[in-house]
């Protein structure tokens, strides 16, 4: 009954990481300026019915930004 209860936890653990995962989504964009590399996530997300959440933003010479899209 121990194994039974360990699997069933185990088996719903690893369901509910695939359905998140299917859910999100990494992107990268590069522009001139953070409004424009921001504007480009959003319109990303946009397209696909979701939210964005920015996780890096790098500034040298361009601009360089990762965001995660989220439903």
């Amino acid at each position: 009954m121990k194994n039974v209860k360990a699997l069933s936890i185990a088996a719903i653990a690893a369901l509910s990481m695939i359905s998140f995962s299917s859910f999100a989504e990494t992107v990268s964009v590069t522009s001139s300026t953070l409004d424009g590399a921001e504007s480009k996530i959003a319109a990303q997300a946009q397209e696909q019915g979701a939210q964005y959440k920015i996780t890096e933003a790098n500034t040298n010479n361009r601009v360089h930004m990762t965001a995660e899209l989220y439903k």
